[in-house]
């Protein structure tokens, strides 16, 4: 079986994804690191000179592989990745569907340090980076909130949202079975 985190960038998909899919013996694939190695570039590079376009052409390319696997894998989308074109349907039909959802200031806290790292945010003040969030959240949310499960993350412990995570991973595993 797949399963997809997803939420906005920051909110603990890589980290949280890593630690739950070693915690159940998973494979697990970081979606930018995927495109990243194919491509030979970081994300920061292809927006630069290929733009934001071919970006979201290149993980529409991934979903569509990762949803033929049919090995039991958990994958960290991008922020965006589910907010484009019709990718939010194509996740679900695939397999599960995780939203990690945090607030615009908590986000902005675990943002302001690194965003250099994130080519929609690195030119950003801190003022800017809060205004950005909550523009952009307010845009992607409605998508975010179709996941088959949604992970309250505001003053939850990375244990807690991995256990969370976890649990949903083995009901979906028993429900599968039970289908079969």
């Amino acid at each position: 079986m797949i399963v997809f985190l997803i939420g906005y960038m920051g909110c603990g998909k890589t980290s949280i994804g890593r630690s739950v899919s070693k915690r159940l013996g998973l494979e697990f694939v970081d979606m930018d690191k995927a495109i990243e190695q194919e491509c030979g570039k970081t994300v920061n590079e292809i927006f630069a000179c290929e733009g934001e376009a071919r970006f979201r052409e290149l993980e529409r390319e991934l979903i569509e592989r990762l949803a033929q696997r049919e090995d039991d894998v958990l994958v960290a989308t991008g922020g965006g990745a589910p907010c484009f074109g019709d990718n939010m349907e194509r996740l679900n039909r695939a397999g599960g569907t995780v939203y990690l959802r945090m607030s615009p200031e908590k986000l902005m806290g675990r943002l302001s340090t690194g965003k250099w790292r994130r080519p929609l945010i690195k030119d950003l003040d801190d003022a800017e980076l809060v205004e950005f969030i909550r523009r952009n959240l307010a845009v992607r949310e409605p998508c975010y909130l179709r996941a088959g499960m949604v992970v309250e993350c505001d003053g939850a412990s990375d244990y807690y949202i991995g256990c969370r995570v976890a649990e949903y991973i083995e009901c979906s595993r028993i429900n599968r079975e039970k289908n079969r």
